[in-house]
């Protein structure tokens, strides 16, 4: 085909002519709010390539991610093993979904998935986090016989219907009722799961072991406690390990912080894409998968169309390899302690800054209260606009001013998450804790460009009443 020729799909071609369209595309053709809010806060940049924990806009300017795509890019963006593999399984042709044979990939990848759990034995493959929890509640519910979930509040799941059911969050459930009748525990609380439990309905404990709103890990024992109480009353504990897993709080999995802690069931996704292909996973225990795939007649009774495809099954082998072969598990503890440390030498440098806590690479920083009178109003004025402005003002200065991409870590929290690429090293901790602190010193001034911008948003969460 001649370069001028106008039939066929040339995607260099199309993104030339049309990527300057890409907020206008998206306000009219997809979710309208996106890029309204990405305007109100500032955040509407055009970045033109990336690459491990970096984005580049078109002027070479870089821009530190500490966000990872929600978890998604644990290896950075672009990793050569990662694409390397998606290029050669596309050349290899194979004969993909043709669902009745039984390609190799799936059994390899689920292979190397439980040699990191070896009290599980089975995997069932979907495309992503929700799809891995609904799953597992389907599961349990067979497996058990009973109908009832229990989870915890603040928890995240998932925004499918099922996984709605067991998402700790009114502003994600409110006007999609009615869900499943399923029932929330607090964090930590066992005197709550026994009751729960004696009423003898309770198929299965959902629990995340690092909460990803506010970044709160189950209170020490709480886990081992709580599977014990679960197994005496004959139901299951499933672990979501969607955001938490893969190396992510410096353990392969989150719940291996915790000594004797043996879930009967574990979700996975995020990372184990590798950043290209979307897949999910449900590990769980032979019995439970025994239960339901009974018969050859129930063979398809739960099943994806996507599931196990080639593509996404080579990206999920390739980050395992890549994981083993950088020790990327114990990359990510060790960075991690670093960043939380240098963070939490600043708590009690700055009375608007609360807490630093986390795990690995999981770390959550909570602003608060000031003792000051002149801090005390100025905040007071944000709490009563709507509570997490102060969050936002931090993190709007981190990407305009610093480059440096972050999030506040839920709706109406006073807090920052930081979930970056487990490939960062001291470099990207500098960076960070460099430009935290500038942006701290300019909001214990009492005035410049940062307060200016909370008037802002006060005003912007007045009028959104």
């Amino acid at each position: 085909m001649k370069d001028d020729d106008p039939k066929g799909f040339d995607l260099a071609r199309l993104l030339a002519e049309r990527g300057a369209e890409r907020y206008e595309l998206h306000t009219k053709h997809l979710n309208h709010q996106l890029p309204r809010m990405l305007r109100t806060i500032g955040f509407d940049k055009v970045y033109e390539r990336a690459e491990g924990a970096y984005f580049w806009d078109a002027d070479g300017n870089d821009y530190l991610d500490m966000l990872a795509g929600f978890g998604v890019m644990g290896l950075g963006r672009h990793h050569p093993v990662v694409r390397k593999a998606l290029h050669d399984v596309l050349d290899a042709s194979l004969a993909d979904l043709t669902r009745f044979d039984c390609q190799p990939l799936p059994g390899l990848l689920a292979e190397k998935l439980l040699a990191h759990s070896p009290h599980l034995d089975r995997v069932f493959f979907g495309n992503s986090g929700t799809e891995a929890v609904e799953t597992a509640l389907k599961f349990a519910r067979r497996a058990t016989g009973r109908p009832r979930i229990l989870y915890c509040a603040h928890s995240f799941h998932g925004l499918t219907t099922g996984s709605l059911s067991v998402n700790g969050e009114d502003g994600f459930r409110d006007g999609f009722a009615p869900l499943l009748p399923d029932t929330a525990i607090g964090l930590g609380d066992l005197d709550a799961l026994r009751r729960e439990l004696g009423r003898g309905d309770v198929a299965a404990l959902i629990v995340e072991p690092v909460q990803g709103k506010g970044v709160h890990a189950a209170p020490p024992g709480f886990l081992r406690e709580a599977q014990e109480l679960l197994h005496g009353h004959k139901a299951l504990l499933i672990a979501d390990e969607v955001q938490t897993g893969l190396g992510r709080t410096g353990d392969f999995y989150a719940y291996q912080h915790e000594e004797g802690v043996e879930p009967d069931l574990v979700c996975v996704a995020k990372a184990l894409s590798g950043g290209y292909v979307p897949v999910g996973a449900t590990l769980g225990k032979d019995w439970i998968f025994r239960r339901v795939y009974s018969s050859m007649d129930r063979v398809l009774v739960h099943s994806a169309s996507f599931g196990s495809n080639a593509q996404a099954m080579a990206a999920g082998l390739a980050v395992l390899a890549v994981m083993e072969d950088e020790r990327i598990v114990a990359r990510a503890r060790r960075t991690g302690d670093l960043l939380r440390e240098r963070l939490g030498a600043l708590v009690d440098r700055y009375e608007l800054l609360h807490e630093v806590r986390g795990r690995g690479l999981m770390i959550g920083i909570e602003f608060g209260r000031p003792s000051s009178l002149k801090l005390r109003s100025r905040w007071t004025m944000l709490q009563a606009a709507r509570k997490g402005l102060f969050a936002q003002m931090v993190v709007v200065p981190l990407l305009r001013k610093h480059r440096i991409l972050t999030q506040v870590s839920g709706d109406h929290m006073e807090v920052i998450k930081l979930i970056p690429p487990l490939v960062i090293g001291e470099p990207e901790v500098d960076r960070f804790v460099t430009a935290f602190t500038e942006v701290m010193d300019d909001a214990h001034s009492g005035g410049g460009l940062m307060w200016d911008f909370g008037r802002t948003l006060v005003k912007q969460a007045v009028a959104n009443r």
